[in-house]
């Protein structure tokens, strides 16, 4: 378990350090979040065509797990319809916010199956889920900012 802890560490520090998809997109929906606890703050931007997500990109401040979510998830919902993004959302969210000990169908959650550990520390889970959190309001065309609060 240790080796995979490590490739888990591995790759959040990768995405937090080099995020993916950052930026904006012109004409695109759009919504602000804001981690008061943790001081995070991105706008994600989505472009959605024909009920698919095209692209999605974000731009903003964050700790390293807030950073490394936001870039995962750009890549993980593209080529998706919104209903898979929403579906997704929920099976993260439910992973990141469930018991320490429980089980991780890492293979329904890919890559995010990586921010699973935040977890065990309470306070990460709303870094973690910040950026998923914004991306559902830029969806829904929610014109007020996300709190984590």
């Amino acid at each position: 378990m240790s080796d995979l802890r490590e490739l888990y560490q591995e790759l959040i520090l990768d995405h937090s350090k080099r995020p993916r998809n950052v930026g904006t997109l012109e004409g695109a929906r759009q919504a602000a979040g804001h981690n008061p606890l943790c001081g995070d703050k991105l706008v994600v931007y989505v472009d959605v065509r024909d009920g698919v997500v095209r692209d999605a990109r974000f731009r903003g401040e964050g700790c390293a797990i807030s950073t490394a979510s936001a870039s995962l998830m750009t890549e993980a919902v593209r080529g998706r319809s919104a209903a898979e993004v929403h579906a997704l959302f929920e099976r993260f969210h439910a992973a990141v916010t469930g018991a320490p000990d429980a089980d991780v169908d890492a293979e329904q959650l890919g890559k995010l199956a990586v921010l699973t550990g935040v977890r065990r520390y309470p306070m990460r889970v709303k870094c973690a889920s910040l950026a998923w959190h914004t991306l559902d309001a830029a969806l829904r065309g929610q014109d007020e900012s996300v709190s984590t609060e």
